[in-house]
């Protein structure tokens, strides 16, 4: 029997989705939480061979007693995920140090998780990406900006979602950036702004560098803008993949060297002629994170895709295949509303009007609540003009 161990497998609180089938496929699933047991779902209980609590995820130490203990009980590790940005590192490094060869290593984060340094796989994939500057002081910042000119963004070059992302769009911005907002230990990189909508490659990637399922996402409006402007957030998964995402994700893939992963690569598709990135309508390179697309972003592909993303990934750690067919297509749309806007229907009358789309309708952890608002309505429709306008019943305001 296959050891698995999961980091953090009750958050996301959907993740246990992921212990369930691995479980339902013959494999020892171990757990290490901060949460106390008696506090797990039953759900994920039931999804767990055992569970080791420790006080804190962020401590090293704890988590490698932890590893060593399930290896002393259980004999070697097979695999070790958490399928979580968060944990990219934390889950190499404990690879790297019991030899856990069923993933990326240690050697292997600089380029998957520094956004400067993703770019040359990209590049090497044919695809164009914005010119950038790592951060360093006023002058070198300004000496960049006169070549790409005004507004340019700002944010760690490891970071996660939106978390400290800056448009600036004049040389106050920038005094302001570098004198109040600059973390003095995190490295910043600046690049150009392009004009565009994020549209994503999502997919399930065999041990052979092949996809087993693949679909993707448009986001119209800036996750920067949302979490700095505390605004309403939408987004969607494409009823159809588009052709040329699929091609510039399947490039990706082989460039970076991905296996046995699930992947979220998140592209530009311009909305303007932009001088050095393209026409209007191209795809260019955003970011790679090499994990599923966060939130509840995996029950709305399966929703989408009339399928099941939890059991095909865990189809291909156990089998490395996976004959789960995709059923019928639709769009299917994420709205999240901002506690305290005026908004023209309540939500009993959202309920009412679309009870027969809707899907999912949750309140927001506190944790994802800065990109994706409080109050959240999945609902699947078969076409674009259906779906826009259920977008405009749910964020219209009086």
């Amino acid at each position: 029997m296959k050891n698995f161990v999961f980091l953090s497998p009750n958050f996301p609180t959907n993740y246990w989705q992921f212990c369930r089938e691995l479980k339902n496929n013959g494999l020892n699933v171990l757990g290490i939480g901060d949460q106390p047991y008696d506090e797990l779902s039953s759900q994920l209980k039931d999804s767990l061979n055992e569970y080791y609590k420790v006080s804190s995820l962020e401590n090293y130490d704890e988590v490698y007693r932890a590893v060593a203990f399930f290896i002393f009980r259980y004999g070697r590790i097979d695999w070790l995920e958490s399928n979580n940005e968060y944990w990219l590192e934390r889950d190499a490094r404990l690879r790297t140090d019991f030899h856990i060869e069923s993933g990326f290593q240690a050697a292997d984060m600089d380029r998957i998780k520094y956004k400067s340094r993703m770019k040359a796989y990209y590049e090497r994939a044919g695809i164009p990406v914005a010119r950038y500057h790592i951060v360093d002081d006023f002058d070198g910042c300004r000496a960049f900006i006169e070549t790409v000119g005004y507004p340019v963004v700002v944010k760690p070059d490891n970071g996660v979602g939106a978390a400290h992302t800056f448009k600036l769009t004049d040389e106050g911005g920038l005094h302001w950036f570098l004198s109040t907002q600059r973390e003095p230990d995190v490295r910043y990189i600046m690049e150009e702004f392009i004009h565009a909508e994020v549209n994503s490659y999502d997919a399930i990637i065999d041990s052979q560098g092949e996809p087993m399922f693949e679909t993707g996402n448009v986001t119209p409006f800036s996750i920067m803008d949302i979490v700095n402007d505390n605004d309403n957030s939408i987004y969607y998964i494409v009823r159809d993949l588009a052709d040329d995402v699929r091609a510039a994700g399947r490039a990706t893939v082989k460039s970076f060297g991905v296996k046995s992963r699930f992947v979220h690569f998140e592209f530009f598709r311009l909305t303007q002629d932009q001088p050095g990135m393209g026409k209007k309508g191209d795809v260019v390179a955003l970011e790679v994170n090499m994990r599923p697309c966060g939130g509840f972003s995996p029950d709305m592909m399966n929703y989408a895709n009339s399928t099941d993303v939890y059991k095909i990934w865990a189809d291909m750690i156990a089998f490395d295949r996976s004959t789960l067919p995709s059923g019928q297509h639709y769009f299917c749309a994420f709205a999240g509303r901002r506690d305290g806007k005026p908004f023209a229907l309540s939500h009993d009358e959202l309920l009412r009007r679309y009870g027969a789309q809707l899907r999912m309708v949750e309140r927001i952890p506190d944790a994802l609540s800065g990109a994706m608002g409080n109050q959240m309505y999945v609902a699947v429709f078969p076409t674009q003009e259906e779906m826009d306008a259920f977008y405009a019943d749910v964020l219209r305001e009086c």
